[in-house]
């Protein structure tokens, strides 16, 4: 049950699972890089939408899930995507860097997912 706490906290608040360990550093560490690297993606107007039906129309199944899975690893930066869903971020193809900014966005939330895989790894190894 600890370990779903840490990965659902460390997904909601970037690197929180550390926070929620007492390991203050890697908490800094990781909340700095993801909010940093979702708000470059931001600024560079990258895309926080899930692709349209209409976007994947006549794409083979591998092209679209690879879109999907594009999508899902913005997910995965947690709150920052949850603030730009709620802010209602630029919309696709709004500016010319946009292709940079969905990179970091995507970005943030890798690093987010490596922060929680992270943090989880850690608390196994601390409770053998």
């Amino acid at each position: 049950m600890r370990s779903l706490r840490l990965a659902a906290f460390g997904w909601l608040v970037p690197g929180g699972a550390y926070l929620l360990m007492r390991r203050y550093f890697q908490f800094a560490v990781f909340a700095v890089l993801v909010w940093a690297t979702f708000a470059a993606g931001l600024v560079l107007q990258g895309s926080c939408r899930w692709p349209q039906p209409e976007e994947l129309a006549g794409l083979d199944t591998f092209t679209a899930l690879l879109f999907k899975a594009g999508a899902l690893a913005k997910v995965f930066a947690g709150a920052p995507y949850l603030a730009a869903q709620f802010f209602d971020s630029p919309t696709f193809l709004s500016g010319r860097l946009h292709e940079y900014g969905t990179t970091l966005l995507a970005m943030a939330g890798v690093l987010n997912a490596l922060a929680v895989s992270s943090a989880l790894d850690l608390g196994k190894a601390k409770s053998r």
